[in-house]
C-alpha cells in the first residue's frame, strides 16, 4: 500500500495543479505573456493582449497588465499600477521610437499639454535603444515612478506621472495608433 501512495501522489497532484497552471500564460502569434506578473513589488494580472499590424506587417505582440485591487480597465487613471509589455518581430531603430513616441503625443496632446511635458518626453526618449525580433519593451507606472525596460533591463525610472498617463494613451487611448489593438489590450 506505501507504494501505490508514493505512485498516486505526484499523480493526484499534476491533476491538481494541472487547471491552475493551464492558465498561466496566453500566446500572440508565437509570443508568451504571463497571466501575472511580479514587478517592482507588486502583482499585475493580465487584462488582455493582442496584434499589432502596421500596414500589412505583423509588427509586434502586446499584453497590458494592472495591478491587483484596482479598477479594470483604467489605462490612464495616475493612481492605478499598470505595464505595457511589446515584442516586436522587427528590427527598429531608437531614433525611430523616440521620433514616433514623440510625433504621437504632439498629435495626441494639446499644445500645452505637450510642451508641458517635452522636457521629461526628451529625457526619456534618449532612453530607447534598437531592437532586434524578439526583443521586449516593457513600460511600467508603479503609482509612483515610471519605467522603461529591455528585455527585463531597466532603461529609465522617474516620477513622471503626466508622462507616464501620456505615454500609455498611445496606445490605450481614446485616439490610440489603432482602435482593434487598444480594445485588445483591454480585453474588449
Amino acid at each position: 500500500m506505501p507504494t501505490l501512495r508514493l505512485f498516486l501522489a505526484p499523480l493526484i497532484l499534476a491533476l491538481l495543479l494541472g487547471p491552475a497552471s493551464a492558465g498561466a500564460s496566453v500566446e500572440v502569434k508565437g509570443v508568451t505573456f504571463a497571466s501575472r506578473l511580479d514587478a517592482q513589488g507588486r502583482t499585475y494580472r493580465l487584462i488582455g493582449h493582442g496584434l499589432f499590424r502596421y500596414l500589412i506587417w505583423d509588427a509586434y505582440a502586446g499584453a497590458y497588465y494592472q495591478a491587483e485591487g484596482f479598477p479594470r480597465p483604467a489605462p490612464q487613471a495616475t493612481h492605478v499600477p499598470r505595464r505595457l509589455e511589446l515584442e516586436y518581430f522587427h528590427a527598429i531603430e531608437a531614433g525611430d521610437f523616440a521620433e514616433v513616441t514623440r510625433d504621437t503625443l504632439r498629435d495626441q496632446l494639446t499644445a500645452a499639454d505637450f510642451q508641458a511635458l517635452a522636457p521629461a518626453l526628451g529625457t526619456f526618449n534618449d532612453h530607447y535603444r534598437d531592437v532586434t525580433p524578439g526583443d521586449r519593451y516593457a513600460l511600467t507606472w508603479n503609482g509612483e515612478v515610471l519605467s522603461l525596460a529591455l528585455n527585463g533591463r531597466p532603461l529609465y525610472e522617474r516620477p513622471e506621472p503626466a508622462l507616464a498617463d501620456a505615454l500609455f494613451g498611445i496606445w490605450l487611448g481614446e485616439a490610440p495608433l489603432g482602435e482593434g489593438f487598444r480594445d485588445a489590450l483591454l480585453g474588449r
